[in-house]
């Protein structure tokens, strides 16, 4: 007996859309039937990734975001309902890093990662979740109702790692933002979860694999292997699936044992 995932009629919002886990995210929902808003900065990109899903059958809207300006968020998340439909599934994936000491850490950095990472996953799931909420309470009988909202944060909000203790703090963030929001938001059919992936190769960090320092570090993971963006669709489509009603506050560590 098989079983698949079936998105048909659901509008996901997946932000940071334009690369790495963002793209394979928005290509995997889109495969499984939901109508996905690529939001983020880089709009060209967005467009290719759009042509891309819709060469593929499937339905795509490109909507530009930029999570450390909340006007841009609200604008963002009402055109997209607009064009698509209300927002049914969130991916929170947008994200920033700074490799350095903690003790050369700026100020101008740590603003960098907080303001991507905390406060615009934060408010952009704020935006959403109003939406949800409001939906659930007024709904008919029978109807859809709720939502699913997918935190994307790191094992290394779960594990502190040398040289990234900035971005480290944000992720765990992230991870207890995750379950203040499943607690509260819970009761009206908003499950709020988490991804903490460990090192995956994206194009963004492909050359650092590469180095001898790169080489070093896999060496040190529980099976000398880096992950690729698709290990993380089986988990990502889990906790954004219909049936999923029973999953809200997990944290899932999706990292190859690497924060045991």
């Amino acid at each position: 007996m098989s079983y698949q995932i079936d998105l048909s009629g659901r509008v996901a919002l997946v932000t940071g859309a334009s690369s790495g886990l963002g793209t394979q995210f928005a290509k995997i929902l889109a495969s499984a039937g939901a109508g996905v808003v690529l939001a983020g900065r880089n709009m060209e990109r967005l467009k290719t990734l759009r042509a891309e899903i819709e060469g593929d059958g499937g339905d795509a809207h490109v909507v530009a975001l930029d999570v450390t300006d909340v006007d841009s968020i609200k604008a963002a998340v009402a055109h997209a309902e607009t064009e698509m439909g209300t927002i049914d599934i969130l991916v929170n994936n947008s994200g920033v890093s700074t490799s350095q000491k903690l003790t050369e850490v700026t100020e101008d950095d740590y603003d960098f990662v907080f303001d991507i990472n905390t406060r615009g996953a934060f408010f952009v799931a704020q935006e959403v979740g109003k939406r949800m909420l409001a939906r659930s309470k007024g709904s008919a009988p029978g109807t859809f109702t709720g939502g699913r909202i997918v935190n994307i944060a790191s094992m290394a909000g779960l594990k502190a790692l040398s040289k990234i203790g900035v971005y480290s703090m944000s992720k765990a963030a992230v991870i207890h933002m995750t379950r203040a929001m499943a607690l509260e938001w819970g009761k009206h059919g908003v499950n709020v979860n988490a991804i903490c992936p460990g090192y995956i190769d994206t194009e963004m960090n492909h050359h650092e694999w590469l180095t001898d320092a790169g080489k070093r570090l896999i060496e040190t993971l529980p099976r000398k292997r880096i992950g690729q963006p698709q290990d993380l669709d089986a988990v990502l489509m889990m906790l954004c699936a219909n049936e999923s009603h029973f999953i809200n506050g997990a944290v899932i560590q999706a990292d190859d044992g690497y924060a045991l």
